[in-house]
């Protein structure tokens, strides 16, 4: 067996890291998307209605969001491996109980559990990668991380379809366990701790609350991650308006989901390679530049297209794919630079960061689609809007910059 270089060796340590910490963060869509196949027959179990299957929906996210707010806070006072590994075991636990449900009432507790303990990889997965990396190296291993997770989306209704069709619906969520229980084997084989003891923070109300309030007092901070959820929130309008676009605007049918979702995740991961592929190339502000020029392509076409022509393949899904490269591209630069901002709370700065993301596209599913989804106009229009939203956030924080170091 040829003996390995040093750069070899470093290059499989890092491609093993992106792997793991991408495999965490697929347990938030994977939570989501692979029971969702399993709608009817969970109801049929619970006697449910479709009402209240939606509320195991509601009590996964609620406190999905809420706990977006503190894993970061956690991973700073406590370090991010032991977070992880807990959050792991708890979620583990909580797929268990999912599985063995006997009510729908137990259901809605364990998802509950789930959504509290689903994000803690996520947070502190962004966190150890600048902990880890500098500049483009960091840049790279983001964009890899991006990237498996852009396939998530794809992947977890097949699989929960073909679990939920060969064994039943439990079985999704022992599914999920193993897969908890795998990466915490993976974590705590191969994951070692990014955060010195030196460096962490007490975990007491008063230096807690100190940081909240100045990482949110911070003009910096707020217009980059505003930046990252307006860009997202322009994808996922089409992802949670997904039925109307399907079925209402392109005239498909429930097989043919496939024509609006591969489109956008294919963008999602083409946008990440070539993030990656620019790393050490191009500064973090001109990837993010060339992004936005890609983005508002996307929505000019859109936007001139639907105003003319009725919706139809494949020039109704084609912007979305250029339109979540761009997203894809621009976001692990902005990322970056966010948890420069505050190199001794990066945890706590991801974690407010996926916080305002999760709130964005709450409002983007909850508040916007519905209004506008009845139109491809509609959709393309806000769109537009969104990512102009976004495009204004960056171009103040960079006028910023540039203004204080001229001063």
């Amino acid at each position: 067996m040829p003996t390995l270089t040093p750069e070899q060796r470093a290059d499989r340590t890092t491609l093993l890291l992106a792997a793991i910490l991408a495999g965490l963060a697929t347990l938030g869509p994977f939570s989501i998307d692979t029971y969702m196949p399993s709608f009817p027959s969970i109801g049929r179990t619970f006697s449910a209605t479709t009402l209240q299957l939606q509320q195991t929906l509601s009590a996964y996210l609620i406190p999905f969001a809420f706990m977006m707010l503190f894993h970061g806070a956690l991973t700073d006072s406590f370090g991010r491996r032991p977070v992880i590994l807990v959050g792991l075991v708890i979620f583990a636990f909580a797929s268990v109980g999912c599985a063995l449900s006997q009510s729908l009432p137990q259901m809605l507790a364990f998802r509950a559990l789930q959504g509290m303990s689903a994000g803690t990889g996520m947070v502190a997965g962004r966190a150890m990668i600048r902990d880890i990396y500098a500049g483009h190296q960091a840049q790279r291993v983001m964009s890899m991380v991006t990237m498996i997770f852009g396939l998530a989306p794809a992947i977890a209704p097949i699989l929960g379809g073909w679990l939920e069709v060969w064994f039943g619906w439990r079985s999704i969520f022992a599914f999920l366990t193993l897969f908890a229980a795998l990466l915490y084997a993976g974590c705590y084989f191969s994951l070692g701790e990014s955060l010195a003891a030196s460096a962490r923070h007490p975990f007491a109300p008063r230096p807690l609350m100190l940081n909240y309030l100045k990482l949110l007092g911070s003009w910096r901070f707020g217009l980059l991650s505003s930046a990252i959820a307006f860009n997202f929130a322009g994808f996922f309008l089409y992802i949670s308006s997904a039925p109307a676009v399907v079925y209402g605007l392109l005239g498909l049918n429930a097989n043919q989901f496939a024509w609006l979702f591969i489109p956008g995740i294919s963008g999602v991961v083409l946008g990440a390679f070539l993030s990656g592929r620019f790393a050490g190339k191009l500064s973090p502000r001109h990837t993010v530049r060339y992004a936005y020029f890609v983005m508002f392509g996307a929505a000019l076409f859109n936007l001139v297209y639907n105003a003319q022509l009725p919706p139809a393949l494949p020039w109704t899904v084609l912007p979305l794919m250029v339109y979540a490269a761009g997203m894809s591209l621009a976001m692990p630069s902005i990322t970056l630079l966010v948890l420069d901002l505050f190199p001794q709370n990066r945890g706590l700065a991801a974690s407010l960061q996926a916080a305002q993301q999760s709130f964005f596209t709450g409002l983007t599913a909850g508040l916007l689609s519905p209004y506008v989804s009845g139109t491809g106009l509609g959709l393309a229009g806000s769109m537009a809007a969104l990512v102009a939203c976004g495009f204004a956030c960056w171009f103040i924080f960079t006028r910023i910059n540039k203004a204080e170091r001229i001063a």
